[in-house]
């Protein structure tokens, strides 16, 4: 990365001045910006020296631990007076839009990322501010509002997005301050996440929590429901605190020219960051847009109800005010019947409750708003599966239509074969019949005739004459006999 060498303001600076100015400008003078582990931090350059004192080993850690933290301290300070005073000339109330406060989120997740260790789970080692954050509500129990909010977000998935959720609605509940005061005090809770030479661990951090006491006189509002905190980079834009001068100095021309080359590598670097940033939270964007158009509806029902429970809530704090005056009335005159007294205060009594009745009604508007957002999606989920089951069941259906038409084609084809066997059948039995009467009249002849041969087979062998004919007549029985069979 490259170096970042703003000008002091003087025209002609002596050694003293330089190191005013250096100090005025968070060391800028003589950093250098690169990346230690997951986030941004200013190393001593060494090529520029603001004092004649001899400089400790840069690979000493305690070094580099302490330089990073005064680094952070001077960061907030500018990042703090910067927002305070944007904050007053601007005149409104603050959105998430603003640059400055964007910046001052920025650098508060920095300075509670320092130090921090990192946790060992089934993905890796995870390195998350979110952790020490909690500890809050034990300490302070006003924060368990917050935290149970943040929980509650439905868009957060990390816990670097409930953490920076968690810092917006401690600025907007002006607890910020309190809040950290009372982490930094806990130090033998923060030694679980952090490391000893933590900024939450030392000095700087006591002196961060003072600083944002400021911040009490602004006036912020977030919608946390529709931004994505989960994928946003955080990234310090120094361009913001860089101071522009001119040295009338040969020897340090050189330098300088090089430094705002470094500037402007930087500078150009960090757009073409921002700008792929830009490109994914676009279509993001136009996602959220489509989703968002359907909600609107729901909201505009749900709006409604809550503007009719707004006017009820108004009535009842009229009739109560009313009820007050009366009861003013009625205090300063004292000889006044005591039970009209009794009357109105139980009157109070139940305009109160059917105040807080009508609050209750209007919180149950809303979580049945929520449910009913809930079931509507569950309702297109089952509808696109009784769709597809009814579709199934065409098909089926389909199938078996044209099952029972073959079916019932096959059935009359078999029906005409069957009586087409039957009135064969019944042919086939009337011949059958036809014939057995015929052979019983072909029997009936044949007996007949058979008798008529042998009578007369009988009445020729009584005229032959003599034994001597008996051959010749067997001969002519049995010629005679012959054709019959």
């Amino acid at each position: 990365m490259s170096a970042l060498t703003p000008q002091s303001d003087m025209p002609t600076p002596t050694t003293d001045k330089i190191t005013q100015a250096a100090m005025e400008t968070i060391y800028l003078c003589k950093f250098r910006v690169s990346m230690d582990g997951e986030w941004l931090c200013l190393r001593e350059l060494d090529d520029i020296s603001l004092t004649p004192d001899p400089e400790p080993t840069h690979e000493d850690p305690n070094y580099l631990m302490a330089n990073e933290r005064m680094n952070l301290m001077n960061m907030a300070k500018l990042s703090i007076k910067g927002l305070i005073e944007s904050a007053l000339n601007l005149g409104r109330t603050l959105d998430s839009d603003y640059a400055p406060l964007q910046q001052f989120f920025v650098v508060m997740e920095h300075c509670l990322k320092h130090g921090l260790k990192a946790k060992k789970t089934f993905l890796g080692q995870n390195k998350s501010f979110w952790g020490p954050l909690e500890l809050v509500e034990k300490l302070v129990p006003e924060a368990a509002e917050i935290t149970a909010s943040v929980k509650d977000l439905p868009g957060l998935k990390t816990p670097v997005g409930r953490g920076r959720a968690w810092l917006r609605l401690a600025l907007m509940q002006k607890k910020l301050s309190e809040y950290m005061k009372a982490l930094i005090n806990r130090k033998d809770l923060l030694s679980e996440f952090y490391e000893p030479n933590a900024l939450m661990m030392e000095e700087e951090g006591a002196i961060i929590a003072g600083l944002l006491v400021g911040l009490n006189v602004i006036d912020a509002n977030f919608c946390m429901k529709g931004e994505d905190l989960d994928s946003q980079v955080g990234v310090i834009d120094f361009s913001m605190y860089l101071k522009d001068g001119n040295s009338t100095k040969g020897s340090e021309g050189d330098g300088q020219i090089t430094a705002i080359l470094d500037q402007k590598n930087y500078v150009e670097e960090l757009n073409r960051h921002l700008s792929a940033t830009v490109n994914n939270l676009q279509a993001k964007v136009d996602a959220l847009e489509k989703s968002n158009t359907k909600l609107t509806e729901e909201l505009a029902v749900a709006n409604n109800r809550i503007i009719t429970l707004q006017e009820e809530m108004e009535r009842v704090k009229e009739e109560s005010s009313y009820i007050l005056e009366s009861n003013r009335k009625v205090t300063k005159d004292r000889t006044a019947d005591g039970q009209a007294l009794t009357e109105a205060r139980k009157q109070l009594k139940e305009e109160t409750q059917l105040r807080l009745d009508v609050e209750k009604e209007l919180e149950v508007q809303i979580g049945m708003r929520q449910e009913m957002e809930l079931a509507m999606k569950m309702l297109e989920k089952d509808v696109c599966e009784k769709q597809d089951a009814l579709v199934a069941l065409r098909q089926q259906l389909d199938d078996l239509r044209a099952l029972k038409h073959e079916l019932s084609f096959k059935l009359q084809s078999s029906d005409m074969g069957v009586k087409q066997k039957s009135e064969l059948n019944s042919r086939l039995e009337e011949k059958t019949n036809q014939m057995a009467a015929t052979i019983k009249q072909l029997e009936q002849r044949s007996s007949c005739w058979d008798l008529e041969m042998l009578r007369s087979a009988s009445s020729a062998t009584k005229r032959a004459a003599g034994a001597g004919k008996r051959t010749s007549a067997r001969t002519v029985v049995a010629s005679s006999v012959k054709p019959a069979r």
